[in-house]
């Protein structure tokens, strides 16, 4: 604890959703990391107190983390390593799961997750993942890697994202050391989400709520026909199944899954969502804003935890410290 507020380290940070979570319900970051540079300028802007390091994880040893948050522990270690070898969403994910986490390199960035927390000591940690890392084998090992680093016994918790107030759905696993039973609550709707934004602006008052990427002719004439809730196109994901991308979003519902590939029609007008929609769909607050090349943005929105599911695990937590 430092000044009162509970301590954490951010591995894997993103764009900062998990952090952001965890902000709101008293934490302070100490320290993210995140290879992705456009995503460790966001997170360094988004949390000016914490020490943001756009660096590959495995290049830092624990000592250097020691160093720089000052500390030998912390409260919390968080992390979201990169699900792509392991979501279905992925028509290159490797068909042996194990090779999924030891022999792809992006996988086996979960065993640095687990190096680092280790050494961290930390009262309670929790790595997000898609479900789909605990398929076959895959659940056994972690949990075989967590025990034989000194972590305890690690609990597979199956949240939903539109059960903890997110208006977007999103079904992920935290690895943790505690099990986890955040308090839910009722979703807002796609419209209650984001129907009061104004509209895009090339010098928007709002971040992130310029223009989006503009619809070539063939594409606005297939956009205008869609219902709500129908796509314009599907991609292959593993083992050939078709995944469903340009959806128009049903303004009653809460939105399909936000994902850094994906992209929404906005629910009246024939155009895409801006980056600052998607982000509200996520939980993100405005105030929270995304640097770098649009992509980057739309992609950093996408990849992270939702900000209030992460608050309400963040709130479970602090009943744990006290």
């Amino acid at each position: 604890m430092r000044r009162g507020r509970f301590t954490l380290i951010d591995l894997f940070s993103g764009a900062g959703g998990f952090a952001r979570g965890f902000e709101e319900a008293g934490f302070v970051s100490l320290l993210g990391i995140d290879a992705d540079r456009a995503a460790a300028r966001s997170y360094a802007g988004n949390f000016p107190a914490s020490i943001t390091l756009a660096e590959d994880i495995r290049s830092i040893s624990c000592d250097d983390v020691k160093y720089l948050v000052g500390a030998d522990s912390v409260d919390v270690v968080i992390g979201s390593p990169p699900c792509e070898p392991f979501t279905g969403a992925n028509p290159r994910r490797r068909p042996d799961p194990l090779d999924r986490l030891y022999a792809d390199p992006q996988g086996a960035l979960v065993l640095e997750f687990i190096r680092l927390a280790s050494c961290l000591s930390p009262k309670v940690y929790v790595m997000e993942n898609v479900p789909a890392i605990t398929d076959g084998p895959l659940k056994a090992a972690l949990k075989r890697e967590f025990e034989s680093a000194g972590l305890g016994r690690p609990y597979f918790n199956v949240l939903r994202a539109h059960e903890h107030g997110t208006p977007s759905r999103r079904v992920r696993v935290f690895i943790s050391n505690v099990l986890l039973r955040p308090r839910r609550s009722r979703a807002p709707t796609v419209w209650e989400a984001i129907g009061d934004l104004p509209e895009p602006s090339d010098d928007p008052i709002i971040p992130n709520h310029d223009p989006p990427p503009p619809l070539s002719k063939s594409k606005l004439r297939r956009v205008s026909r869609l219902r709500w809730g129908q796509a314009m196109i599907r991609y292959e994901g593993f083992g050939g199944r078709l995944l469903p991308n340009m959806i128009r979003l049903d303004p009653r519902k809460v939105a399909p899954t936000v994902l850094g590939s994906s992209r929404f029609i906005h629910p009246f007008e024939n155009r895409l969502l801006t980056v600052r929609e998607q982000a509200r769909l996520m939980g993100f607050p405005d105030d929270h804003v995304f640097v770098g090349g649009r992509d980057e943005q739309y992609n950093q929105v996408g990849e992270a935890v939702p900000v209030p599911l992460a608050k309400a695990i963040a709130e479970y937590i602090t009943t744990l410290l006290v």
